[in-house]
């Protein structure tokens, strides 16, 4: 039997709206006497409860096999954005950005993309538009990630919140190893994931496509890739 795990930064989050949850409880069952009234606001008090929960749960997942060029998603959600563009922050040159937005029912834990090492954080505090927006990218609260495999090949990415996401957790520090499908962070009831790519990237993945974190291949780098 598996059992939930809970992303570790997300417990004051989940005991916040429970607290607040088990005072409305409270004052409904002291002041309101209509059963009819009562019961379903309870259960409503529930069932939001457990769900706060689960969506802050960090699914099992089995990562596919690959080489150091295999590029996984971030995060589970949408593909909305595959287009060639400069990225400026880190890359400072053209690159292909693939982007997943996260709707409010989608796990919301964030996963490395490829093996290698960190070369590059950065926090960014701002707005919160909302994650679909173009300007988000420029203005929102991100975090900016750059990864270096074995092979010299670099993928950047960014963690966006939204107007429902006000903190985003990222594990990304300056000459840490990381490994393909561990967990990266969390977006609290999160929103978009910016994925910037070299040009010569075999793309798997279109505009509309569910991605689901550590298992959708979102690309396979170098100009062999196949």
């Amino acid at each position: 039997m598996k059992f939930i795990v809970i992303d570790k930064d997300c417990w004051d989050a989940i005991l916040t709206v429970w607290s607040i949850l088990l005072v409305l409880g409270t004052a409904v069952c002291v002041f309101v006497k209509n059963n009819w009234v009562s019961v379903p606001l309870l259960v409503l008090f529930v069932v939001f409860g457990a769900f706060v929960f689960w969506f802050h749960r960090v699914p099992d997942r089995e990562t596919p096999p690959g080489d150091a060029g295999t590029v996984t998603s971030v995060a589970d959600g949408k593909v909305v954005i595959i287009e060639e563009v400069y990225e400026k922050e880190y890359l400072k040159t053209n690159c292909i950005q693939v982007s997943v937005y996260m709707n409010f029912f989608d796990v919301h834990a964030n996963f490395w993309p490829m093996d290698g090492q960190v070369s590059y954080y950065k926090y960014h505090p701002g707005k919160n538009l909302l994650a679909f927006r173009p300007k988000a990218a420029e203005e929102n609260e991100h975090s900016s990630t750059a990864i270096v495999n074995s092979d010299g090949e670099v993928v950047f990415f960014k963690q966006l919140a939204g107007t429902f996401a006000r903190r985003i957790v990222c594990y990304s520090e300056e000459g840490l190893d990381v490994q393909r499908g561990k967990q990266c962070g969390v977006i609290k009831f999160g929103s978009r994931i910016d994925m910037f790519l070299p040009l010569d990237a075999d793309i798997k993945v279109k505009v509309g496509d569910l991605t689901r974190a550590c298992e959708t291949v979102i690309a396979e780098l170098g100009s062999d890739g196949e």
